[in-house]
């Protein structure tokens, strides 16, 4: 067999590898919380968008959930604001919430010509449409940081309508309060909320790390697989620390509140997406129920 012929038949052979996936993810949700290295990088991030377009035509129904933090410092700087940090937490000033609404708005519509370049419709939108995330103002140790929210109530209704008119959303993780003032939410915590409000299969974070390790110094202690009670049990420990900490605990509790599988993707491998829903090994980390 020459060569080119072996190369067709390991594309058969992937495409017949993914088939049982396309068939049981076929009309799922899926949010894809879309952050990091992966939105840094142009290359990267045409392959996630790609992965995520895929996604969409062979059956799924995808939210991308997306962040905006070193494009926002770079704006602030550009400006000639300092930023400020209270326990790691940036103080969001009400200049500083307009940057952040201003860039995050670009973001997702930079991912709406991404989208639609590749045939697929989408739209852009933040959390403040039809009052689809509303927050309390989030305090940090009981000081005040600011415009920054917690989500405690998520209208769906707007999700549901675009998926249902096979529109791709996607949303900027911007909120309101009781008195309609603007709150700039944690893109994680937003992709959870959201995720458990659409009763997502899936909610996947793209990171900058390949997965969890239960030590991070030990390659060979990398975990593909975990139960929620695992992964409480690995919080408990100590040995996770950083910003895995609150990932974790965002896992958990989506998988608690209903999402069937919640994964952690190194954003920074190309087709991540792709190698992690549609191969037979995955390449990241998967949280599920203890009952599974």
């Amino acid at each position: 067999m020459d060569k080119d012929m072996q190369d067709v038949m390991r594309k058969a052979e992937v495409l017949v590898e993914a088939l049982p996936y396309i068939q049981k993810f076929n009309k799922k949700i899926i949010v894809v919380k879309y952050g990091g290295s992966a939105m840094s990088n142009s290359d990267l991030q045409r392959s996630v968008i790609q992965d995520v377009t895929l996604l969409k035509l062979v059956g799924f129904k995808p939210i991308i959930v997306h962040g905006g933090g070193k494009a926002i410092s770079s704006w602030v700087s550009k400006v000639g604001k300092e930023a400020s940090f209270i326990n790691g937490l940036r103080v969001t000033d009400s200049e500083t919430m307009e940057i952040a609404e201003m860039v995050l708005g670009r973001v997702g519509k930079e991912l709406v010509t991404m989208v639609q370049e590749l045939g697929v419709k989408a739209i852009s939108i933040s959390g403040k449409d039809s009052g689809m995330l509303h927050v309390q103002k989030k305090y940090s140790d009981g000081q005040d940081i600011g415009f920054v929210g917690d989500i405690d109530r998520v209208d769906p209704s707007v999700l549901n309508d675009l998926m249902d008119n096979d529109y791709l959303p996607i949303v900027a993780p911007i909120g309101l309060d009781d008195d309609f003032n603007t709150y700039n939410i944690n893109a994680d915590d937003a992709a959870c909320a959201i995720a458990k409000a659409v009763g997502a299969e899936k909610l996947a974070f793209l990171t900058d790390i390949e997965g969890v390790y239960r030590d991070i110094n030990d390659k060979s202690s990398f975990i593909s697989r975990m139960t929620c009670s695992e992964a409480e049990a690995l919080i408990d420990s100590g040995l996770i620390g950083g910003g895995m900490l609150p990932k974790l605990g965002n896992c958990v509790k989506a998988v608690k509140d209903g999402v069937r599988k919640v994964h952690i993707l190194d954003g920074r491998i190309a087709h991540c997406l792709l190698l992690e829903i549609f191969t037979n090994r995955g390449i990241g980390t998967v949280f599920e129920a203890d009952e599974d």
